[in-house]
């Protein structure tokens, strides 16, 4: 049977078509742009195009969304027609046609102003228990499509498991002011503490989630590589990230001394991903350590897969001051 994947043009769409395709797996990559990895082009917000494209498959993985990086671009109103009336005209669909398996790819960026301590505060512990408090219409969007998959989920039986993912994407930052201090991949490595997971891997997390759904029927999951710390790093992470990361990995150091890299000096939150590790049996390859063993070989840390599928950017246009125009 086939898995249909919309989004198939952009970064991850990319990556679940390329791999499914390498497993042998009949794939149909579904998106609003033509790309090499597309087989249907129209919107999903087209109730009768998603239709006619969920005939016949077994899976469905919803990756198609405007990114925050469309927030400045795009009307509010496109953001919803979008990310909330396309996901339900794909929940629809696939609940009718009889889907046997849904993912919705969401984003640790919905959890919003949970994601930022006050002064003074530790930094935040985020799992699923904490309660989103979106900051922009791409943050609202992405619970309020949660939502729906829930209630599809639940009045409808349509097996659905919502990923929240973390940064995978390779550009570099949005902040001028990281960009200034850090190269992109010592910063990308930093992230791999606590929020950032390489796209093969999140290729992996969705993957299982495929295959997981039909026995789990709704669940929401932080997919981050795992982090090194605990409950208990957490204030002094606020005050001193750096002392912490020593602490734990004592050779790190010398290692970023070799590539000219350095550590942050503090973090404002972790990602705590080990209920999709339990319940998903995701095994993330790529973490920190992996980085530092990389760095011992002098090897790159980043997947074959990331490299492959480089920058897309979202725009088609170039911005001045940054590769985002954000508001």
């Amino acid at each position: 049977m086939s898995i249909l994947v919309t989004g198939s043009a952009g970064h991850l769409g990319e990556a679940l078509v390329r791999r499914l395709r390498d497993d042998g797996r009949h794939v149909i990559g579904l998106d609003i742009k033509p790309s090499p990895f597309t087989d249907l082009v129209g919107s999903i917000a087209n109730e009768g195009f998603v239709r006619d494209a969920t005939a016949g498959v077994s899976g469905v993985i919803h990756a198609a969304t405007l990114h925050k990086p469309h927030v400045a671009t795009h009307s509010k109103r496109d953001f919803v027609e979008t990310n909330v009336a396309g996901t339900m005209a794909l929940l629809e669909a696939a609940a009718t046609q009889g889907v046997q398996s849904f993912v919705f790819t969401s984003t640790t960026s919905a959890f919003g102003a949970a994601l930022s301590p006050a002064a003074g505060e530790p930094a935040a512990w985020i799992d699923e228990g904490v309660m989103p408090i979106p900051k922009n219409i791409y943050g609202a969007t992405k619970i309020a499509a949660e939502g729906l998959c829930e209630l599809v989920a639940r009045n409808d039986g349509l097996p659905v498991l919502v990923l929240r993912t973390s940064r995978f994407f390779p550009e570099d930052d949005d902040n001028a002011g990281v960009r200034a201090d850090y190269d992109t991949a010592n910063m990308q490595a930093n992230e791999l503490l606590y929020r950032r997971a390489d796209i093969e891997d999140i290729v992996e997390a969705h993957l299982r989630a495929l295959e997981r759904a039909p026995a789990l029927g709704f669940g929401r999951y932080i997919v981050s590589a795992p982090p090194p710390f605990s409950r208990d790093d957490l204030a002094a992470l606020r005050a001193d990230a750096g002392a912490v990361v020593r602490r734990l990995y004592p050779e790190v150091d010398a290692l970023y001394a070799q590539r000219g890299w350095k550590l942050l000096p503090t973090l404002d939150r972790v990602y705590d991903s080990s209920r999709a590790v339990r319940d998903l049996g995701w095994r993330p390859k790529r973490d920190f350590a992996f980085v530092l063993d990389c760095l011992r070989r002098g090897e790159e840390f980043r997947s074959p897969m990331a490299l492959a599928i480089g920058k897309k950017g979202y725009h088609d246009t170039t911005f001045e001051h940054g590769p985002y125009p954000v508001v």
